[in-house]
């Protein structure tokens, strides 16, 4: 089958147009800017991609099947000549990877608003290291396994990371409803894409949604930790299995500490010790995405040795005895699970390198170490500045901010990011990205931001040119100082450029 793929250098698209290439199909597609990393890689791969749309173009090329990135919208000139003409099938990016990948494997879909990347990467780089071929499907660019996808073994599991946004201009449902989970990984829930979803509830009821379609041989592993997941409240039609810091969790994360030298704490699975980690990979959170990974790939590999001894419905929702002292249900209880620290080693956690642009380091010297950070919530932004704090002691921490992400631009969470980067000594906020197509009322106000931090001890400044900022952040950053110097970029986007020239300047001065 010849597949083009709309948008193909967009990370998830052009590892998913990999996946279909290995599968034996013919593959091209096109993009608005043609741009590396991924278009080096779609190239050695053998996959032509086309600069521009041009409808004409794709009359000519005549593929079997047009799959369409949720990037794309009414206005399209591709778009629109599919649907005046009819001319070819089209579809959606997770209906694709359901249709050709997932339907018939057992899926481990890896959910939550933050460390989705991580985690998959973690679980897929875990279940290698422990002798099984997993297919995957990472929304980023790994360290670790080597690449973004991978089709994997037939009898071995898939993990995927499973995205909440939604699929397409054409299908509001979010992506990782098409991903038919065996084992569903819920890290954390928060609100989050307000340009698709209204409030915090509307983000839980897509996550029910997903609960609802793991079988009742299958798992839902959660982050026993979060309110917000807890308020889902019962799940009786599957198994679910608890991860966190409290007691009270399945799998227990203890004795977490970090320092200059590193991170280290313990896995404990039902009271049974099953490894102790000591890695590179900061903070806590970083902790808890390993630990969720592991009791994910562990359920994988239990396969049929875990009993299906799950009661009826009826049984589990009407006996108040199950339920904790949360009033939710614990649905471990009485379960005859397998156990885990039999089944995956935790060894090669201490090898695990991580993602590029996941608190990635790009320089470090003893005066000036720079590190980028996919970063775009308010959550994801102080747990990595706490962690740079037991990380880096003594140093100046400097955050860099770019407003970009759909909700990140607009002053939704605006009064969590000023929370969040009070806990760095500087903050320089960028542009707010595509700033003219917000009203002024609903900006991200950068100004404002600035005399909140001010107000806090903090030293700020907002810029409306990333340009400027450069040169500020520079002035200061490069200039002689008696404290060492951590400087963070915070964007989910480019930056416009300024984050690779500042490490170019850096490392020649």
């Amino acid at each position: 089958m010849k597949i083009y793929f709309m948008g193909i250098c967009g990370t998830a698209m052009g590892n998913a147009a990999l996946l279909a290439r290995a599968a034996g199909h013919e593959v091209l597609g096109a993009d608005a800017g043609v741009y590396p990393p991924m278009s080096n890689v779609l190239a050695g791969a053998g996959i032509t991609v086309h600069e521009g749309y041009d409808p004409a173009r794709l009359e000519k090329l005549a593929p079997d099947l047009v799959v369409i990135g949720n990037a794309m919208a009414r206005g399209h000139p591709e778009i629109e000549w599919l649907l005046d003409t009819r001319a070819r099938p089209f579809t959606s990016l997770p209906a694709m990877l359901y249709e050709f990948v997932l339907k018939n494997r057992r899926n481990l879909v890896v959910c939550g608003t933050h460390g989705k990347t991580t985690t998959t990467s973690l679980a897929a780089f875990l279940l290698r290291e422990n002798g099984r071929d997993p297919g995957y499907l990472i929304g980023g660019v790994p360290h670790d396994p080597p690449t973004g996808s991978h089709p994997g073994a037939a009898a071995d599991p898939f993990v995927i990371e499973g995205d909440e946004y939604d699929s397409a201009f054409f299908d509001k449902r979010s992506k990782f409803i098409h991903y038919a989970p065996h084992i569903a990984v819920l890290n954390n829930l928060e609100f989050d894409h307000a340009d698709i979803f209204r409030d915090l509830a509307d983000v839980q009821r897509t996550f029910s949604h997903l609960t609802r379609i793991v079988p009742r041989n299958g798992f839902i592993v959660m982050n026993g930790d979060d309110e917000n997941l807890r308020a889902l409240g019962p799940l009786p039609w599957t198994r679910v299995v608890s991860v966190g810091t409290g007691r009270e969790n399945d799998l227990q994360i203890v004795d977490f500490s970090e320092t200059a030298a590193g991170a280290s704490f313990r896995l404990v699975w039902r009271g049974t010790p099953w490894g102790e980690v000591r890695w590179s990979q900061p903070g806590l959170f970083n902790a808890r995405n390993a630990a969720m990974a592991a009791c994910g790939a562990g359920l994988m590999l239990a396969g049929e040795k875990v009993e299906r001894d799950v009661p009826a419905r009826s049984e589990r929702v009407e006996d108040a005895a199950s339920l904790d002292t949360r009033g939710t249900l614990s649905l471990s209880k009485g379960l005859h699970l397998p156990n885990l620290p039999d089944l995956l080693k935790l060894d090669a956690l201490a090898r695990f390198r991580g993602v590029k642009r996941r608190q990635e380091i790009l320089a470090a010297t003893p005066r000036l170490t720079i590190i980028e950070d996919f970063g775009h919530h308010p959550t994801a932004l102080a747990e990595t500045l706490r962690s740079f704090r037991a990380r880096f002691p003594g140093a100046t921490l400097a955050a860099v901010f770019e407003p970009r992400s759909n909700t990140a631009r607009t002053k939704t969470l605006q009064a969590g990011f000023a929370s969040a980067l009070a806990l760095a000594d500087e903050v320089y906020l960028g542009a707010v990205n595509r700033a003219e197509k917000l009203a002024a009322g609903e900006r991200f106000d950068t100004d404002v931001v600035v005399r909140q931090l001010g107000a806090q001890k903090v030293r700020a400044h907002a810029f409306a040119d990333n340009q400027a900022l450069l040169a500020k952040l520079s002035s200061d950053a490069l200039a002689a100082s008696a404290r060492p110097r951590v400087v963070v970029f915070f964007t989910n986007g480019s930056f416009d450029g300024i984050i690779p020239k500042f490490t170019a300047a850096a490392k020649s001065a």
